[in-house]
């Protein structure tokens, strides 16, 4: 698991880059695919070691250079970005936020949440988190 999801604009470039290709990536290959920046090579070498330092980014020896890939997929990250911020929270704060997120979702984002949930259910898979269900049915 990432040590933190929070991306800055920079990492999130970086990481659109490392995501769109089939193979890890070098420093000079990362710099040359972000298009319209003019950034230092340095800047970019600094951006990879920090995200790789988050968790975000895994890295491997070729020849004298690092070749960098991203850890999680784009899918799970945002995820985990989403899912930090509640962890912390009681299961009715959780809740609310969740529900006070879906009131302003829209028409679409709500569709592919009911896909998503159908799918799940198909699959017989449960969130993590039992206990904030256990204890709302314990209330009741």
């Amino acid at each position: 698991m990432p040590k933190s999801t929070s991306l800055g604009d920079l990492e999130q470039a970086v990481m659109d880059v490392l995501w769109s290709a089939e193979t890890g990536l070098t420093v000079r290959e990362v710099l040359d695919g972000l298009t319209g920046r003019e950034l230092a090579y340095t800047t970019v070498m600094t951006v990879l070691s920090r995200l790789e330092a988050k968790g975000v980014t895994t890295r491997e020896r070729d020849g004298r250079a690092w070749r960098y890939r991203p850890a999680a997929t784009r899918e799970s990250l945002t995820a985990e970005a989403m899912r930090s911020p509640l962890h912390d929270l009681s299961n009715e704060d959780r809740q609310a936020a969740i529900l006070h997120f879906l009131t302003e979702a829209s028409a679409d984002d709500l569709d592919v949440v009911r896909a998503a949930m159908a799918e799940v259910e198909a699959k017989g898979d449960r969130p993590r988190r039992r206990r904030g269900r256990a204890t709302a049915d314990s209330h009741e």
